[in-house]
């Protein structure tokens, strides 16, 4: 399974940095990045995703720019946001799920033959026709991994996954995930989201703060959340 490299990768918006020169190689099977909110963390995974392209440095999925090869993107990657509402583009489950295949090739009746069998070994050959306006959140969230789990990408990207979820869909949730062969990349201002990954990535201000092992980078990030939020919490982000 190819990783993700990304070789001095800076973003800016309107001239505002938002990330700078972040060099990482990213092979392992479980990798969490944490941080607070602002840090960077959902921007550096739509840079994975191909979905916006860096101001400066490279990403490469397998040797691809994913921004500006999007089909070998989607075989390559699919990204889980926290809210399926700002995925999720159809009005039907089937037409929902049966759209990342046809960009990536099959013919309309192939899509809609493997979303049926899809559907039917989840347990949901009744979701179908559903308009998707009629699931509750966690089934459009269950929806939006289906739809990336059709296009079978070696690489999923996890923006915050179990934020708003309750806690026995968030425990569905981290079951089936844990099982699935795909490489995961998560990102959580939560530690315990990422415990159990191989590497986590702290994420400050747009850089890399620190990187290896989960057990001393959370230690590290714990520390400096305790310490931020025993003082005034906000003013490191005056001005």
């Amino acid at each position: 399974m190819n990783g993700i490299v990304l070789q001095g990768v800076a973003f800016a918006v309107a001239g505002k940095p938002i990330l700078h020169g972040i060099s990482l190689d990213l092979q392992e099977q479980r990798i969490g990045i944490v941080g607070r909110n602002g840090s960077g963390k959902t921007t550096l995974l739509r840079l994975m995703a191909g979905l916006v392209a860096p101001t400066a440095g490279t990403v490469r999925l397998g040797g691809v720019d994913p921004a500006k090869d999007r089909r070998a993107a989607l075989a390559a990657v699919g990204i889980l946001f926290q809210n399926p509402d700002h995925q999720i583009i159809f009005p039907t489950v089937a037409e929902e799920l049966a759209f990342g295949l046809v960009q990536q090739g099959l013919s309309r009746s192939e899509a809609a033959a493997r979303v049926c069998a899809a559907l039917e070994a989840e347990g949901r050959g009744d979701w179908a026709g559903q308009p998707v306006q009629a699931l509750s959140q966690g089934q459009k969230q269950w929806l939006c991994l289906m739809a990336i789990l059709l296009m079978a990408p070696g690489t999923i990207l996890l923006d915050e996954p179990f934020a708003a979820l309750d806690l026995p869909l968030q425990i569905r949730l981290t079951r089936r995930l844990a099982a699935l062969p795909q490489r995961l990349v998560t990102i959580s201002h939560d530690p315990a989201a990422v415990a159990g990954c191989d590497r986590v990535i702290w994420l400050e201000a747009g850089r890399v703060a620190m990187d290896g092992a989960a057990t001393p980078v959370l230690a590290a990030f714990r520390a400096e959340m305790e310490r931020i939020g025993g003082t005034d919490a906000d003013a490191d982000l005056a001005g």
